[in-house]
This record gives C-alpha cells, sequence and structure tokens, in this order.
C-alpha cells in the first residue's frame, strides 16, 4: 500500500521538480534590496548570499530544485540578526547561470559537487564550525551529503519534506541506485530535450499543487521559469539515482526532519509516516516530525509553524 499511493506522489513531484523550462537569461540576481551582501567566494558550482552581523552564530540555508535563495527572505527576516545566515544559490538555478553545473547530452552531477563546494565554502570562510545546515528538498539531500561526508564540518542538520533515497519512488519493493537508473535516463532525456512550451504547461500546474498559499506560488514559478532546463534535469535525475541510507550513519550531528503528508488522495498521515520513518531508519537518532495542512513548500504555507521548529532546533 505504502509502495502504490507514493508512487504516484513521486511521480507527479518528478515532473514538478526537474520541470524548468527556461535557460537562465544571466548570471545576475539582485538580492541588494534585502540587504544581503554577495560573499567574498569564488565557485563556478555556486554563489552564496549573506545575511546577518559578523561574529553572529553561523546558518547555512539551501533551497530545493530551481530554487532561489529568495524562498528563505522569511525566515531571514524572522531570524532578525540572531544568525549570520549563508544562502546557497545552485548555478543554472532561478537566474544564476549555469557555470560548471552546465550539462551537455550525458547528465552529470549536481547536487553532489555542489556540496563539496559548500564544505570548501564553510572552510575558507571560516565558519563557525561546526555549522548549521538547513535545506529543503534537494538542498535537503544536499545536505544529508554534506553532513554524512564532511561530519566535523555540521554541527546541526535540518532537512525540509525531502527523504535520502527518492529512487525507491520509481521502482519495485526493494529497488536500487543501480535499478531505477534506466527510468532516470528516461526522465533526462525527456525533460532535457523538451520544448519550453511543454515544460512550462507541464510544470505550472505540478507547482500550484506543492503550495498551497495562492499568493507564494508564482514566485516558485518564476525560479522555475528562469531556471537551467539541463541542469535542472541532470539534478532530478542524480536525485533519483542516490541512495544516501548507507551514509546517513556517518552522520553525528543532531538531525531533524519536517516533512507533509503526501499531496495525493490516496495517502494518510500513517502511510506518510512510515515512509518517512522507514527512510530514515539508517539514523536512528533523527527526530522527524510532520507539519500539517502544508504542502512541500512548508516555510511558504506553515511560516509560523517552521518557524517554531527551526527556534526550537536551534535552540537545543
Amino acid at each position: 500500500m505504502i509502495r502504490t499511493a507514493s508512487t504516484a506522489l513521486f511521480g507527479a513531484a518528478a515532473l514538478l521538480l526537474a520541470a524548468a523550462p527556461a535557460q537562465a537569461q544571466d548570471g545576475h540576481v539582485n538580492h541588494a534590496a534585502h540587504g544581503a551582501q554577495q560573499a567574498a567566494f569564488t565557485s563556478d558550482r555556486l554563489s552564496v548570499v549573506v545575511d546577518g552581523p559578523e561574529g553572529a552564530p553561523d546558518l547555512i540555508l539551501i533551497p530545493g530544485l530551481s530554487s532561489s535563495p529568495a524562498v528563505w527572505q522569511g525566515t531571514v527576516d524572522h531570524l532578525n540578526g540572531r544568525y549570520r545566515v549563508h544562502r546557497i544559490h545552485v548555478a543554472g538555478f532561478a537566474g544564476a547561470a549555469p557555470q560548471a553545473n552546465a550539462q551537455g547530452d550525458t547528465p552529470q552531477p549536481v547536487g553532489a559537487p555542489v556540496a563539496e563546494e559548500i564544505a570548501r565554502y564553510i572552510r575558507e570562510q571560516h565558519l563557525n564550525r561546526p555549522a548549521v545546515v538547513v535545506g529543503h528538498s534537494m538542498g535537503g539531500t544536499m545536505g544529508m551529503m554534506l553532513a554524512a561526508r564532511h561530519p566535523d564540518l555540521v554541527g546541526r542538520l535540518m532537512v525540509v519534506d525531502m527523504i535520502p533515497f527518492m529512487g525507491a519512488m520509481f521502482g519495485a519493493p526493494g529497488a536500487t541506485a543501480e535499478s531505477v537508473t534506466p527510468v532516470a535516463d528516461q526522465i533526462w532525456t525527456a525533460q532535457s530535450t523538451s520544448p519550453r512550451e511543454a515544460y512550462v504547461a507541464q510544470a505550472t500546474p505540478a507547482i500550484n499543487g506543492m503550495i498551497n498559499t495562492e499568493s507564494r506560488r508564482e514566485e516558485a514559478l518564476q525560479d522555475m521559469r528562469g531556471s537551467d532546463q539541463k541542469v535542472s534535469a541532470a539534478a532530478f535525475r542524480e536525485l533519483v539515482t542516490t541512495d544516501l541510507r548507507p551514509e546517513l550513519a556517518r552522520i553525528t550531528a543532531p538531525t531533524e526532519v519536517l516533512y507533509v503528508k503526501f499531496n495525493d488522495a490516496r495517502m494518510t498521515d500513517a502511510i506518510t509516516d512510515a515512509i518517512y520513518q522507514t527512510s530514515f531508519a539508517t539514523l536512528p537518532g533523527a527526530r522527524l516530525k510532520r507539519i500539517d495542512d502544508s504542502a512541500h513548500f512548508i516555510m511558504f504555507d506553515q511560516p509560523e509553524a517552521f518557524y517554531g521548529e527551526l527556534d526550537a532546533f536551534l535552540a537545543r
């Protein structure tokens, strides 16, 4: 039952999250209107927007696939200078030029090399180590990569609505990264070669379904339209073929996972809870918390609940 219901959900989510139809127009995104500054860090995989006073505890926020640092603006405003906030902008997403994340005819990883660059950023910028890391969706995947592969750099980890092996939803029970690779390759081919108009038509209702708050939907739609098609398609293929469950035991940071009930009529709270409990079984110390009355963008749909969980998490 879990397998059947969750397949429908993640099939729809796949079409949404990787549907980034438009090529980026340029590599510059103006964050100055919010008082943020660009970090003095050179990378061909990402850039970093920094808010907050020098000397405050460091907090890294990683947005999801095709999302911009602006999805965290409410969080930055809520923290109100209590933390030095570092928001990641992945090259190729939401108006940023693809640079080294650019893709040819054969898909190359995006999330894993970005996670390595975040590790380099922490070291070279002399962030307070270990730093706190919060990642939404694919950002949660990168957060798990960072915490598992560089445990000395991450003091706390919050994953927002993501499981460690999304590929489990694309194959038969017991699926492995290898067994779902043919499906992931088909998704890559379809998404990387589809005309822009088809992407837009497919992605728009899917994105609307992942944000209950109508007034916040256009932000995500703009990010999607401004992302590089092949970068997003390759990043989604990577999500499907990446199984982090064997690596979770390497995570030493206290970890909290916030999630929502899957947006499928056949799903129940109990089924959703069971999927997350099973997915994070190799990290027994993780605290799992379902946020009700919310779609995928919890910080848009239930900001006060999200801020409350974040405050409690930072205080522990």
